[in-house]
């Protein structure tokens, strides 16, 4: 088996009720401090081999992202983790929400990481473009390096901006640091 099978959020639910299934969020730590639906452990993509599932083989493994498309894209990596009958949340943690089911919130956790890029970068390239514009065109070269850096972050999965925001204070108590 190479694919993961999907499972409707109320599917899920029922499984879970009945003690039937083991809810693993391959989400990062900072998205699950965010939101994250109750009893989910937490056994993030980037370090789901140093998770021992061994006590959890005779349940059915259900794991879940906040789309699904990245659980899908993992599929082989999460299916070598040794389950029987391993499936995906269809439309993941969205969908779980969307079907009306709870899930616990902390809007005192900081954003995720990547939205915290995106929010920094997209206003990095602003401010180069009004500084070129309105004080000196040499300001256009900020936009460039911005734009650099997340061309080199594509790339190579190294993000200069993500290791520099992750050390930033209001992360550290997300990230353990």
């Amino acid at each position: 088996m190479t694919t993961l099978k999907p499972i409707k959020p109320e599917d899920l639910k029922r499984k879970l009720d009945g003690g039937d299934a083991i809810l693993i969020d391959v989400r990062e730590t900072d998205e699950h401090a965010r939101e994250h639906i109750l009893g989910a452990r937490l056994a993030p993509i980037s370090a789901i081999d140093a998770h021992d599932f061994d006590r959890d083989h005779g349940k059915t493994a259900v794991f879940h992202c906040r789309s699904g498309m990245r659980t899908q894209a993992n599929a082989a990596k999460l299916l070598a983790r040794g389950f029987q009958d391993a499936y995906y949340l269809e439309g993941g943690l969205e969908a779980w929400k969307a079907a009306g089911l709870p899930v616990h919130s902390n809007a005192k956790a900081p954003l995720e990481l990547m939205r915290q890029v995106q929010i920094t970068a997209g206003l990095l390239i602003l401010a180069g473009v009004a500084l070129g514009w309105f004080v000196n065109p040499a300001f256009y070269g900020l936009s460039a390096f911005v734009g650099a850096g997340l061309t080199f972050a594509g790339a190579t999965g190294w993000c200069g901006m993500a290791m520099l925001l992750k050390a930033m204070p209001w992360n550290r108590a997300a990230f353990g640091a």
